[in-house]
């Protein structure tokens, strides 16, 4: 039996089209003849957001056997396979010739329904080859999204492969483009029609768009199941580029079989090369290591079709309205270099996430007959010690006043070492430095950033690595001056919280903003006990607001230190990493790379916080915004930044049960005349830039903004602002807001727009 031009042959592998036509301004995706027990059924398959009430036949309205996602299936009953279907689609006729079902291709066959998204015929071929003596596959259909000239190359070249897999009974290549030929024509111009109508020309129907992307199509899979797939013993739904887990008792298709409702479901795992040879293509033996912080799966079936109920419809992730059997951790394996070709593996995931997986590299050397790339071997941890030695790296740049406290409180709670890097400073900061390295209290060192693109912060990072003091730390943090570890376990100090976290390695201190607590003038008083008002706990905007910085230990699980946590995972080591927030509780592998802000689900204050000074006084305000970034040295600390940072939405003084330990160090260190007279000259020469300042026009207008009555009130209400408000900045908060008491559910947004301050 013919059709449409396509001969019923011997091959192996056979070429078969699909795709869309145009009646009136609706599209039909395919329309398929169904024998039945008397007469037959032909099936019509709309595309998406097809309205039921444009289509009726010339007497009657057709109703929708079943819909799904906009799209429409309809069923129009006719007694002959030669009879045409008459529709009429928004007021005009249209005669229709159905394509037959050729489900006697697949009957009784264990099939594999596949995507190719351009893999190579010797890709198929091995895909076919393995699946046949792992799974029994004895059948593939295989619906191709290339071009149809480039599907017709790669059907000649599988059939030369074809005969040579064995088990291998029937593949079907579909292409996504159908020649209108009669199809789409009106109904008196159909050839069945043609003694009874007019002598007249019919012009050529309008071209249509070849259908080029069949997966955005809801019933792409249901159109394959009606016309090739409903006789087959069991279909497994994978793509070209995956390969089913070799089964540890009964293959894919027995399962299947022998499932309640016929409909297993399967989870695809993303999988990848350690590195693709030179001058080879990535070969599915390539593909050993999966990504530790992927949980991704991939969803897919296989289903035997003869037990599953003609209502249930075939879906790429699913059979809709069956039930599954539960779902296995990992069934099928996703090798991603084949779908997303490149050479280049970061290209498609961060290397510092891959690993070796056991399965998979036997799968390729046992089964594959691979010789892949392996990963570097796993080396030791350098200081798998228990010590407690802790060390800081900071950059700083005209901080001088504030320098004396924070190293003060920070020698209080057991910080052993400083390692400080400036640049550029103007007010003695680094005379005040250079003064404490003599006495041997921190190590100062000229920031290396000058001659490079590189931020201050970055490269002083890079320089401290090669450092002895961060090289032999047990413990390191990278933080600023205007952050302050508060412990709140014990008595406050670094061996408290150590004992708390009951040996985890890695311990990140969600921010608390705190802001300048309605105080304008600098006055010199300690900034831990000036500043006590700050954001809620749970302040979720701006973004700013759950940054951390994280303390960890020295083990050389990470290869750099990073401004919130330390960055380059050698991904041998993911499982040595106990990770907490500040209280207590793990935080999630998808951290593990990369991320550097709390979440509610991450968030934690109960053993420790940092506390972050932002902003401290309006006039030191001024000087932090003229002596600019240590990171985002491209962007202007202005008004935007400062209603941001400064949160004065609470009061909180539990840093403050440590003023007496900290005034009792500073008194100590003031006791040294060289650093009283080097802290004095910082203090009086911050006043001067202050004074220097505000005489400048730019600066006095930002100063009598930031001290005015609006910001003060605005600095109370960052819980009923949105994102988009902080990104747009105070200026689009209309005044009547802050003349209002609010109710604690209020919340007030702008359309988003970009700053860069």
């Amino acid at each position: 039996m013919t059709h449409a031009g396509f001969a019923m042959t011997s091959d192996k592998v056979l070429e078969r089209q699909l795709g869309a036509q145009c009646l009136a301004e609706t599209t039909l995706l395919d329309c398929v003849l169904l024998p039945q027990r008397t007469g037959y059924l032909t099936r019509l398959f709309f595309k998406s957001d097809t309205l039921v009430e444009d289509i009726s036949t010339p007497d009657a309205t057709v109703s929708p056997s079943r819909r799904g996602n906009g799209a429409l299936i309809l069923d129009v009953p006719t007694t002959s396979p030669a009879e045409p279907v008459k529709l009429n689609v928004q007021g005009q006729s249209f005669s229709l010739t159905a394509e037959p079902a050729e489900t006697s291709l697949f009957a009784g066959l264990n099939v594999l329904l596949a995507i190719r998204n351009g893999e190579s015929p010797e890709t198929a071929a091995t895909w076919m080859q393995y699946h046949a003596r792992q799974h029994g596959m004895q059948a593939a259909v295989i619906l191709d999204q290339s071009p149809p000239n480039e599907s017709r190359l790669f059907i000649k070249e599988l059939r030369n492969l074809a005969h040579t897999i064995k088990g291998l009974s029937q593949v079907v290549v579909i292409h996504s483009e159908i020649p209108l030929g009669q199809k789409g024509l009106p109904a008196e111009a159909h050839p069945s029609n043609a003694q009874n109508a007019p002598k007249r020309h019919w012009p050529e129907p309008p071209p249509i768009d070849p259908w080029r992307a069949p997966l955005g199509e809801f019933l792409i899979y249901e159109i394959i199941r009606r016309r090739f797939l409903s006789d087959a013993r069991a279909v497994a739904n994978i793509d070209l580029c995956d390969l089913l887990a070799r089964p540890p008792e009964a293959n894919i298709f027995d399962c299947a079989v022998q499932a309640g409702d016929k409909y297993i479901r399967i989870l695809g795992t993303q999988t990848y090369p350690w590195r693709v040879r030179r001058n080879l293509d990535a070969a599915f033996a390539d593909h050993i290591c999966t990504a530790f912080d992927n949980n991704i799966g991939h969803p897919r079936w296989c289903v035997a079709p003869r037990g599953n109920k003609d209502g249930h419809i075939w879906h790429q992730s699913q059979i809709i309205g069956a039930t599954a059997e539960p779902t296995q951790p990992s069934n099928f394996f996703r090798n991603m270099v084949l779908r997303h070709p490149t050479r280049n593996i970061s290209h498609l995931v961060a290397k510092g996430s891959l690993l070796e997986t056991p399965e998979l590299l036997t799968l390729s050397r046992d089964h594959l007959g691979g010789n892949p790339v392996r990963m570097p071997e796993k080396k030791p941890l350098l200081h798998p010690s228990a010590g407690t030695r802790t060390s800081v790296v900071t950059t700083m740049k005209n901080e001088g006043p504030f320098i004396l406290e924070w190293l003060a409180y920070h020698r209080v709670i057991g910080v052993d070492d400083f390692l400080i890097y400036t640049n550029d400073c103007t007010d003695g900061t680094a005379a005040l430095l250079k003064v404490l390295q003599d006495k041997g209290i921190v190590q100062h060192r000229d920031n290396p950033c000058r001659d490079t693109d590189t931020t201050p912060q970055h490269a002083a990072f890079q320089a401290a690595q090669q450092e002895p003091l961060i090289r032999d730390a047990d413990w390191i943090v990278c933080m600023d001056v205007d952050e302050f570890i508060n412990i709140k376990c014990g008595n406050g100090h670094l061996s408290d919280l150590y004992a708390a976290m009951q040996g985890a390695n890695m311990i990140s201190m969600t921010w608390r903003l705190f802001g300048n607590n309605n105080v304008s003038k600098f006055s010199g008083e300690l900034v831990t006990r000036e500043f006590t008002r700050c954001a809620r706990e749970i302040t979720r905007r701006p973004h700013q607001a759950w940054g951390f910085k994280t303390l960890f230990r020295n083990e050389g699980i990470f290869k750099k230190l990073g401004v919130h946590r330390p960055k380059g995972l050698r991904p041998h080591h993911w499982k040595d990493i106990h990770w907490v927030n500040g209280s207590g509780q793990a935080m999630p592998q998808q951290m593990f790379r990369s991320g550097w802000r709390s979440t509610i689900e991450t968030y934690g204050y109960d053993l420790v916080q940092l506390n972050h000074y932002a902003v401290r006084s309006a006039e030191s305000f001024l000087v932090k915004r003229d002596r600019g970034r240590v990171n985002h040295t491209e962007r202007d600390q202005g008004l935007p930044y400062w209603f941001r940072m400064n949160n004065n939405s609470e009061e909180e003084q539990s840093i403050q049960c440590l003023i007496p330990e900290l005034e009792a160090e500073m008194a100590r260190l003031l006791r040294d005349p060289d650093i009283a007279a080097a802290h004095d000259y910082v203090c009086r020469r911050h006043r001067e830039q202050i004074d220097e300042l505000k005489n400048r026009d730019d600066m006095r207008v930002l100063y009598q903004k930031i001290t005015g009555d609006r910001l003060r009130k605005l600095s109370r209400m960052h819980a009923h602002f949105c994102t988009n408000v902080f990104l747009s900045g105070p200026d689009v908060i209309p005044n009547e807001l802050t003349e209002q008491a609010l109710p604690d559910d209020f919340l007030f947004t702008v359309p988003r727009t970009e700053t860069k301050d």
